[in-house]
């Protein structure tokens, strides 16, 4: 077992060592394949056999997900139809360790006939495919990581870090945020996170636990009982916010009080300055201030006081967001 632990080690070990290599490379040649696909027209094509086919597919994945229009073309089925996906607007990214495989070289006489710009990441830049290139980036290694050098190890993660570095590139060049991440990722966690603001969730109207600076004991408890969302505002003569009343402070309430509790006001009991949010925030920075102040529900307000809806935990997990 501890031979297999050493080649587990010395394979981490050679890959880390290749990527720390790509950095050494990183020059003008990036900034033309970043210029290429940021101008780019129509699509990015991708392309390659085997491993670095599959590579391929990540990097094209990877550049729809920052908004990119990309594909993935088998270089093989291009010979046979697919090549009728590929338009003159076009850039076309090829990827092959050695340089020379045949069915990527096929593509060549095609893509320049279309004078589709050409960005190779390839292991060997003296080969064929880097010769016919516009952009070609040095994907070589010293070896590979496990002791039978024919298999892809540390050439294809070299192809796909530097395949995640032009994304990395790209999303500054096109000054891509966040907001931009979810609208390609509305379906999942990301997008619900990204996406999902408080007015989505929030409860209005009369879902609103409402009552005055003056209201009784019973006030306050009807009113957080028929609403359910375990707080009530508290708002004065013009409707605005002034405090919050929880569950836990009818409880610290009754001990404090005793006998004299149904002769409190709602003035008495609430707490001042409660924390709040507007109504075009995010769901998630509503949860981050629950978390940080221990509570379970915020009050939406507009223009600092004027209550617009209650956005609760509840909702919040109901809903995906976390």
């Amino acid at each position: 077992m501890d031979s297999v632990l050493k080649a587990i080690k010395r394979a981490i070990n050679i890959e880390a060592k290749s990527v720390r290599e790509l950095e050494k490379r990183v020059d003008d040649r990036f900034l033309e394949a970043v210029e290429l696909i940021d101008s780019c027209k129509g699509r990015v094509i991708f392309s390659g056999m085997g491993k670095s086919g599959l590579v391929g597919k990540k990097i094209s994945s990877t550049f729809s997900s920052i908004g990119i229009a990309s594909m993935f073309v088998h270089p093989a089925e291009a010979a046979h139809g697919d090549l009728g996906m590929i338009r003159r607007e076009d850039v076309a990214i090829l990827l092959s360790n050695s340089g020379a495989t045949r069915e990527v070289l096929f593509l060549l006489p095609i893509l320049k006939r279309f004078n589709i710009p050409i960005i190779s990441i390839v292991g060997n830049i003296n080969s064929e495919l880097a010769k016919r290139s516009d952009v070609v980036l040095d994907a070589s290694v010293e070896e590979e990581a496990t002791s039978l050098s024919l298999v892809p190890t540390s050439s294809t993660t070299a192809a796909l870090v530097i395949g995640d570095a032009l994304a990395a590139g790209l999303i500054v060049k096109r000054n891509f945020k966040e907001d931009d991440f979810a609208l390609f990722h509305p379906g999942g966690a990301i997008g619900k996170k990204l996406l999902v603001r408080v007015s989505d969730l929030m409860h209005t109207g009369d879902e609103v636990p409402v009552v005055y600076e003056d209201s009784d004991f019973n006030s306050l408890v009807y009113e957080i009982s028929s609403k359910r969302l375990g707080m009530t505002t508290v708002v004065n003569s013009n409707r605005e916010l002034v405090g919050v009343i929880t569950d836990g402070d009818l409880r610290r309430a009754i001990e404090r009080y005793s006998s004299e509790l149904f002769k409190i006001k709602a003035k008495d009991i609430m707490s001042k300055n409660p924390k709040t949010i507007d109504e075009f925030s995010l769901a998630a920075k509503a949860a981050s201030i629950m978390e940080r102040y221990s509570i379970t529900s915020l009050v939406v307000v507009k223009d600092r006081a004027t209550i617009v809806g209650v956005i609760h935990l509840h909702d919040i997990l109901k809903a995906g967001v976390l």
